[in-house]
């Protein structure tokens, strides 16, 4: 039976992979900090004697290597996340992008273990080239707006992998475009799904930034958790890059409309300037679009589940649980 390390296990992505990888009957250890993470996403978990959960970060250098040296596989999920705690921390966030990364990558060289790094649709900045190649350019802010620092401390993730993987390492690398469904925390995850399903359901103005006409493309959780495992489960993804997302556009109000009407919710839909949220200076992607083309050519990859079903699972899911 082969041993997988997932870093990040109690977070909403990192956990549900947990669940996934338990039903292949893999052994799987969790390693969390729960400065996002929760206990529980995981607890369920806790009777069954493949699973097993320790409370550390990422960045303790002796856990890591430990750790690693006696599994076969490592997902590498753990980060700082969410657009507003990187603004309101910077320097946290790039320490635990950056610095947790390197120490994973060099002990999983080290051992020869294989290895997947999970980035972010952050790293296309506000390109406006749609959509998004893995190996298209990457346009940024300035330096002095900390909203592009997460997107920089990502892109570091990834030079550090592609830099192991000449030396023969074997990584991949999956971009996450909005994933979103159960277990979604708006606070932790910084998710616009999760703040407004939480809005609709309590009867609270749906805020929607600027002028709602920003749009994203979102992905449900089962869709994300698929593309992370077969970016790690196929031979020809090793050393490679992929987007793992939906690609059915939708506007921010568009967004909020849905799940007001989902919802069956009579919050009113208002608009917010960006400034009053994240503080002045904020800049924002127009459109953010991923290319699944590469990953369905080399993963046999498409994200299959429909919005407004995602979504329904989604309302369902936070009706019990918010």
């Amino acid at each position: 039976m082969s041993k997988i390390l997932v870093t990040g296990g109690a977070g909403y992505i990192g956990s549900n992979l947990v669940d996934e990888l338990l039903k292949n009957g893999r052994h799987i250890i969790v390693v969390d900090n729960l400065s996002t993470g929760k206990i529980e996403n995981i607890k369920h978990n806790f009777s069954n004697p493949n699973f097993r959960f320790i409370r550390g970060t990422i960045l303790d250098d002796k856990l890591m290597n430990k750790l690693v040296k006696n599994v076969d596989i490592v997902y590498h999920l753990a980060a700082a996340v969410g657009v507003k705690n990187i603004i309101d921390s910077p320097l946290d966030g790039i320490i635990t992008n950056v610095q947790g990364t390197e120490i994973l990558l060099k002990l999983a060289f080290k051992y020869k273990k294989r290895i997947l790094i999970a980035s972010t649709s952050e790293i296309y900045g506000k390109s406006n080239r749609l959509p998004f190649k893995e190996e298209a350019d990457r346009i940024l802010g300035a330096t002095s707006v900390h909203r592009w620092s997460y997107s920089t401390s990502k892109a570091i993730d990834e030079h550090l992998a592609m830099a192991y993987a000449e030396r023969g390492l074997k990584v991949s690398i999956v971009r996450y475009f909005n994933s979103y469904g159960p277990r979604i925390d708006e606070k932790g995850y910084g998710s616009v799904v999760a703040q407004f399903i939480r809005q609709a359901l309590r009867g609270e103005p749906i805020t929607v930034h600027g002028n709602g006409k920003q749009t994203r493309c979102f992905t449900y959780i089962s869709d994300t958790i698929k593309g992370t495992v077969l970016s790690i489960s196929k031979k020809a993804a090793i050393g490679k890059i992929f987007n793992i997302g939906s690609n059915h556009e939708i506007t921010i109000l568009g967004l909020a409309r849905l799940i007001k009407k989902l919802a069956n919710s009579k919050s009113k839909i208002i608009f917010v300037p960006y400034g009053k949220y994240y503080g002045d200076g904020f800049e924002d992607t127009r459109r953010r679009v991923p290319s699944i083309t590469k990953a369905g050519r080399i993963l046999g990859f498409r994200a299959r589940v429909p919005l407004e079903e995602g979504l329904r699972k989604t309302i369902a899911w936070c009706k019990e649980n918010y």
